[in-house]
């Protein structure tokens, strides 16, 4: 580590569990961030902070006026711009030593591997069902850690996913809801909630690198109106239609 690494990281030097050597695995790390948007912003602010090496950032959105309530890595002047290139903007002027790529293109079953496979860990902030599906599914198929998180209204939820390891996503939820469903993503959300969810992703690709105990076979849910956090114990099913025994083999699109 140079001394100005050795200055900035400089709290994380004096932490017994982390130490130099910890903050030497943090900057051989690589994390993809897929969605720029609430969860994704704080996500990668603390992701760049951290010194993660190399950060990849996946959206094909651009910046609207109503985001700008809970996306707090975009600001006013840069509306009708890509989210992507707009987090690249501030993870570099926070740090410019990490190494962030940008990906202007949407996640499909035809890429999802192909970028994936390219990091380390992944982590989920996007705000449909069908790309969390699918995400959660390429990453079992490419053996790659992930933190999922979905909010709505004052709610958040969250957990680390290992492979086979641990409870998958579908392991829990199964299936995707009815694509009438995907309408709970329009309804109102308390500005904080991704914030605070996002940092809690954040915390577990950092603590993932770390060897620090993760958020497995727990789903945290987080209800910021009563200011109310408890886990829900799950397990992994053995024959869950992912994961299990004879899961899938090949990707495939969901129904948006």
């Amino acid at each position: 580590m140079t001394e100005s690494q050795k200055e900035r990281y400089k709290r994380h030097l004096m932490l017994e569990d982390v130490g130099e050597e910890g903050q030497e695995r943090l900057l051989r790390a690589s994390v993809l961030v897929i969605g720029a948007g609430g969860l994704g912003s704080p996500n990668c602010f603390y992701l760049a902070a951290a010194g993660i090496g190399r950060i990849g950032i996946l959206d094909f959105d651009i910046i609207e006026l109503n985001n700008l309530q809970r996306q707090i890595i975009h600001t006013t002047q840069e509306i009708h711009s890509s989210k992507v290139k707009s987090a690249e903007r501030k993870m570099l002027a926070l740090n410019p030593e990490v190494q962030v790529e940008t990906h202007f293109e949407k996640l499909t079953a035809t890429n999802a591997l192909e970028l994936i496979q390219e990091y380390d860990f992944i982590i989920d902030a996007t705000d449909n069902f069908a790309s969390k599906f699918l995400i959660n599914d390429a990453c079992i198929l490419a053996n790659k850690p992930l933190s999922h998180a979905g909010i709505f209204k004052h709610h958040g939820q969250t957990i680390t996913i290992l492979p086979r390891k641990s409870a998958c996503f579908a392991c829990i939820f199964d299936k995707p809801p009815s694509t009438e469903l995907n309408s709970v993503f329009k309804a109102g959300l308390f500005g904080v909630v991704p914030g605070i969810v996002g940092c809690i992703q954040a915390s577990e690709a950092i603590k993932y690198f770390l060897g620090f105990p993760l958020l497995t076979d727990q789903l945290l849910h987080v209800d910021t109106k009563n200011m109310d956090f408890r886990k829900i114990n799950v397990r992994r099913n053995t024959e869950c239609r992912v994961c299990g025994a004879h899961g899938i083999q090949t990707l495939t699109d969901y129904p948006q």
